[in-house]
């Protein structure tokens, strides 16, 4: 679907397969979307350097110009490792139409970035369409096996925390084998309620 005017779309935590996925063809459609990253010159290197922080390749970004990456905080400091990640609030958030949080991980850090993106977001973009993107709860028991009721608390305390202070907000579960269905899921809730 393309729309006369090109969204502006934030993807924290969009350096995985769904991000990835999501964030070209929103670039392929027309959009502008910035990644927010730990480390966006690791993300962008021409070979993968590290398996302890997302990639996309240098391959990637040259395919999609529409595809920035970003470093940003993620609500925990110890755990930057990018150079430029002061004002990514600003930067991104402030002129987003929407904000679609793929951040993984199912440890504390998942919720201290979730809590991140809805506070900086409130403060310089209250009206952004926020959604919270999670995988179902079956899922998450076969995809990461272990202290299944801690990770569903987590992924509830995420969904919560956009439901009661977003106005514009959507929370959605999915089936992580079906990334291309899924992200045009993800898609057409951008398109449906940013028209």
């Amino acid at each position: 679907t393309h729309l006369a005017r090109g969204f502006s779309i934030v993807i924290p935590g969009g350096t995985g397969i769904i991000g990835e996925t999501l964030s070209s063809s929103l670039a392929n459609d027309g959009h502008d979307v910035t990644i927010l990253c730990r480390n966006a010159f690791l993300a962008s290197a021409l070979h993968r350097a590290s398996g302890d922080f997302g990639y996309l390749g240098l391959g990637f970004l040259e395919k999609h110009p529409g595809i920035k990456l970003r470093d940003w905080d993620g609500g925990d400091l110890l755990d930057i490792v990018g150079q430029d990640w002061m004002g990514w609030q600003e930067d991104t958030l402030a002129k987003a139409d929407a904000v679609v949080n793929v951040v993984g991980g199912y440890t504390e850090q998942r919720e201290m970035a979730a809590e991140r993106i809805v506070r900086e977001s409130l403060r310089v973009n209250p009206t952004a369409l926020q959604i919270t993107v999670s995988p179902k709860d079956d899922e998450l028991r076969m995809i990461t096996p272990g202290a299944e009721s801690t990770k569903i608390a987590r992924l509830k305390q995420c969904e919560d925390l956009v439901s009661v202070n977003c106005a514009n907000f959507e929370n959605m579960r999915l089936e992580a084998n079906r990334v291309d269905e899924e992200c045009e899921r993800i898609k057409a809730v951008i398109y449906d309620r940013l028209k």
